[in-house]
C-alpha cells in the first residue's frame, strides 16, 4: 500500500494545490526550481543529509549533502552569471553523468536561464542541429567531449563560451573555451536567485520527430508540482529512501525524476557512471542500500538474459520498490522481477511533452503484468478514435491516448515551432502520438506508435534523421529507416540503402555505414543492420514508402499497394 492510501482514496477530492501547499507556494510566487531542489532543503534542517550518493569508474566516489548542492549551484550559477549569460539564455549540459550535469543544471536554473541538457554521446551533427535550433548561448561540457564541439564551432557563431570542467592546465584554451573547477572554484555562500516565476522557461529538451529536425520541448518551473507529487505518490519516495533512478540527465526522465523530483524531497539519491552489467548494477544497489529503483524495460530484460544464479550473490533486501519507464514493460519482465527479486516491477507511462508521469501502477495496486496501469490521480485520460478523436467508451477497444491539457508539468511549446505545438491538441485533448487500448478497471494496454518513430531500449529515434545522416555518406544514393524487432530492445534500427555507381555492397561496407552514422548522431541512431538493395519502394509520385518496409521487418500485411511505383 502507498504511504499515501489507495489509488481510489488518491482521485477523490484531487487538487495540485496539494503540492502547493506542501511546498508552501501560493500563485503568483517566485518557484526557482533550483532553489526549492536545494536552499529550501537546507532551510528545513537538512543541510546535512546526503543528496547525492556518486560512483564513477575504477571505483571514485563522492558524497554531497544538501547543503553541497547548495553552494555547488550557486558558485555555477554566478560562474555562468559573471560571463554575461542572461535569464532565458539557453544553456547546454553535454556532459556523461558526472556530478557537475547534476549541479549545473541546478546553478542554470538558479539564475533563470534554460538547461537544456543534451545525452553526451551525441556526435557532432545531433549536436549541432539541437544547439543552431536553440540558439544556446553556452555549452558545459568535459575534454572528452569537446572535440565535438570544435568541429561544429564554425557554424555556430551564436555559441559564445565552451566550458570545461575538468580542464587540463597542460593543454591551450582554444576559442571560445574558458576553464571551470567546481573544485578549485570559491564557494558561493549567499546567491540572489533569479525570481521565476510559474510559466518562466526552465528546461529545454529534445526530442524525435518523424519528419524535420527535433523539436525542443519547453518547460516551465511550475512543472516542479507535478514532479514533486508524482514522485511521491507513483514512486513512493519517502524522506528515508535510497534512490536510484538509472536514467541519464540527457533525457527527460533523468531530469524530472533523476534531478527534480528527488532532490525537491529531501531525498538521497544514488548515481552511477559506469557501463552496464548485471554485476556492476546488483553490486550498486547491495554497495548503497537502494530501496527504491526506477529504470527501463530494456534494462530490466538485460537483467533477465544475465540469469537468476548472479542475483543470488548480493543483498538485494534493502529494495522497496521497483518501477520502470520509457518503454513497453512486458509481462514477462514483470512477473521475472517478483519471482526473482520478490517485487514486482510497476510500470509508468509519460512523454517528453507531458514532463511529469500520466499512467502508473500506483504503489499497492493491482499490478497486471503487461499494463501501463491507470491514469495518474487529477490527470483526464482516455483513448480516442484515431479518425474523429472523440473518446471510445468500448472496452478493449485500441485507439490514441490522450489527456485534457490541465497538468503542471505539460510542455508549454516547441522551441520556435508552433504550429508542432498547436498540432498536438485536437477536440480539446492533448494527443500523445501512442495507441493504446483501456479494460473494463480503467488499465491502460500499450499497442504501438502511431507513427514512424524507433523507440530503442527507451530513446526515441527519428527515421528522418537517420536518413538524413546516411545520405550524407560518400556512397550512399538512397536510404530508409525503419524500426526491426528485438528481443532485449524491442525495437533496434534497421537501414535499406541503394548504393552510388562504382561502390560495393559487402559486409566492410555496412561496418563503414554502420560507424559514420555511430559517430555522426549517437551509437542509439546507429543501424544494427543494414539491408542493400537495387532500389527502394516509391510511390508514383516518388515518396519512399517506409511503411512497406516496416510491415515486411514485422511480419505484418503490407497493406494497400496500389500507389506504388511498379517500372
Amino acid at each position: 500500500m502507498s504511504q499515501f492510501g489507495s489509488y481510489e482514496e488518491r482521485i477523490k477530492n484531487f487538487s495540485w494545490s496539494m503540492a502547493e501547499q506542501e511546498l508552501e507556494y501560493r500563485p503568483g510566487d517566485v518557484i526557482n526550481i533550483g532553489w526549492y531542489c536545494s536552499d529550501r532543503i537546507c532551510q528545513q534542517g537538512k543541510a546535512d543529509k546526503p543528496a547525492l550518493l556518486w560512483e564513477g569508474m575504477g571505483g571514485k566516489e563522492k558524497t554531497y549533502t544538501y547543503n553541497d548542492i547548495r553552494l555547488a549551484s550557486n558558485t555555477i550559477g554566478k560562474f555562468l552569471r559573471d560571463l554575461g549569460i542572461k535569464p532565458e539564455d539557453r544553456v547546454c549540459l553535454f556532459m556523461d553523468k558526472i556530478p557537475e550535469l547534476y549541479l549545473g543544471f541546478l546553478g542554470v536554473l538558479k539564475i533563470g536561464a534554460i538547461a537544456q541538457p543534451l545525452f553526451s554521446a551525441f556526435g557532432g551533427e545531433s549536436l549541432f542541429v539541437r544547439l543552431e535550433d536553440a540558439q544556446t548561448r553556452a555549452i558545459i561540457t568535459q575534454r572528452k567531449h569537446v572535440s565535438k564541439v570544435r568541429k561544429v564551432l564554425e557554424q555556430m557563431p551564436f555559441l559564445e563560451h565552451i566550458i570545461i570542467v575538468d580542464y587540463d592546465e597542460k593543454k591551450e584554451l582554444r576559442e571560445r573555451e574558458v576553464a571551470f573547477s567546481l573544485e578549485k572554484a570559491t564557494p558561493v555562500e549567499q546567491f540572489e536567485i533569479h525570481p521565476t516565476t510559474a510559466e518562466s522557461p526552465s528546461v529545454l529538451h529534445y526530442t524525435s520527430g518523424t519528419t524535420g529536425k527535433p523539436k525542443g520541448v519547453q518547460h516551465v518551473h511550475y512543472s516542479l508540482i507535478s514532479q514533486y507529487l508524482s514522485a511521491q505518490w507513483a514512486l513512493d519516495l519517502r524522506d528515508d529512501d535510497i534512490y536510484w533512478c538509472t536514467a541519464d540527465p540527457g533525457w527527460v526522465t533523468g531530469t524530472s525524476y533523476g534531478i527534480i523530483a528527488p532532490f525537491s524531497l529531501g531525498i538521497t539519491q544514488c548515481v552511477q557512471d559506469i557501463g552496464f552489467s548485471a554485476n556492476n548494477w546488483y553490486q550498486f544497489i547491495e554497495k548503497k542500500r537502494v530501496t527504491v529503483w526506477y529504470s527501463a524495460p530494456t534494462a530490466i530484460r538485460s537483467l533477465m538474459k544475465a540469469g537468476e544464479e548472479i542475483v543470488k550473490k548480493f543483498d538485494l533486501s534493502s529494495l522497496r520498490h521497483l518501477t520502470s519507464v520509457g518503454e513497453p514493460l512486458n509481462s514477462e519482465a514483470v512477473i521475472w522481477s517478483q519471482a526473482v527479486l520478490g517485487l514486482p516491477f510497476h510500470d509508468t507511462y509519460w512523454q517528453t511533452e507531458t514532463g511529469s508521469i500520466m499512467i502508473t501502477n500506483f504503489p499497492g495496486m493491482k499490478v497486471k503484468p503487461g499494463s501501463m496501469g491507470r491514469a495518474f490521480p487529477g490527470l483526464t485520460a482516455t483513448i480516442l478514435d484515431m479518425k474523429t478523436y472523440e473518446p471510445i467508451n468500448e472496452p478493449s477497444k485500441v485507439g490514441l491516448i490522450g489527456f485534457k491539457p490541465d497538468w503542471p508539468a505539460m510542455m508549454r511549446t516547441y522551441w520556435n515551432n508552433k504550429e508542432a505545438y498547436e498540432s498536438k491538441f485536437i477536440n480539446g485533448w492533448y494527443i500523445s502520438g501512442d495507441r493504446s487500448s483501456i479494460d473494463r478497471e480503467g488499465y491502460f494496454w500499450f499497442a504501438g506508435r502511431d507513427d514512424d518513430i524507433i523507440n530503442t531500449a527507451g530513446h526515441l529515434v527519428s527515421p528522418f534523421e537517420v536518413e538524413s545522416a546516411l545520405l550524407e555518406h560518400e556512397a550512399v544514393a538512397e536510404s530508409a529507416v525503419v524500426a526491426k524487432p528485438d528481443d532485449v530492445n524491442m525495437e533496434v534500427v534497421k537501414a535499406f540503402v541503394t548504393l552510388k555507381p562504382g561502390f560495393e555492397a559487402n559486409a566492410d561496407m555496412e561496418l563503414n555505414i554502420m560507424n559514420f552514422i555511430r559517430k555522426t548522431l549517437s551509437p542509439l541512431a546507429m543501424p544494427q543492420e543494414i539491408e542493400y538493395m537495387p532500389s527502394l519502394p516509391k510511390t508514383r509520385s516518388g515518396k519512399i514508402m517506409r511503411r512497406m518496409l516496416r510491415a515486411r521487418e514485422w511480419g505484418e500485411d503490407i497493406g494497400d499497394t496500389s500507389t506504388l511505383d511498379n517500372d
